[in-house]
């Protein structure tokens, strides 16, 4: 074996400081965020719009299960500005919003009860429409269609 050879180390034995290497500049997004804990969704709930504050969204948001984050809450590495004051003083902020997350079956639930009542208020139109035209002299079957169609030019 050459001198060349025998002094060389091999790659995996040599440790990389991540905090060393120098990475490249990019334009920071607003509502960048950590990844969500396992079994839970996130998201930026508005606390403040045009200076005013938005309790009523922020405490119906509460009510429904959200949870505001805490930068304790949040992984190495992401680092956060915090609320000073007020009553929601110390949790993560940024540009009138507030990092909360929920359980995703609570998600999932709320998912479900609106798709019930989406339902519901179709069923009700739809007799609506039936009642109203069955009385009629002209009566036409009521058929709901409830596709979409996308058409370009003419045909």
């Amino acid at each position: 074996m050459s001198q060349k050879h025998q002094n060389r180390a091999s790659r995996e034995s040599q440790t990389h400081d991540k905090k060393a290497r120098r990475q490249e500049w990019r334009p920071r997004r607003k509502l960048d965020a950590p990844p969500a804990r396992d079994g839970f969704v996130q998201r930026w709930i508005r606390e403040s719009m045009l200076g005013q504050e938005d309790r009523s969204n922020v405490a119906s948001r509460i009510r429904e299960g959200w949870e505001l984050k805490r930068p304790e809450d949040l992984p190495d590495g992401w680092d956060f500005p915090t609320l000073e004051s007020g009553k929601h003083a110390g949790v993560v902020y940024s540009d009138g919003l507030l990092l909360a997350e929920i359980p995703e079956e609570i998600v999932e639930e709320r998912n479900d009860y609106y798709e019930r009542k989406n339902a519901d208020a179709q069923n009700a139109l739809d007799n609506t429409m039936f009642n109203e035209m069955r009385g009629d002299a002209r009566y036409v079957k009521y058929d709901p269609q409830r596709d979409t169609r996308v058409t370009f030019g003419k045909k």
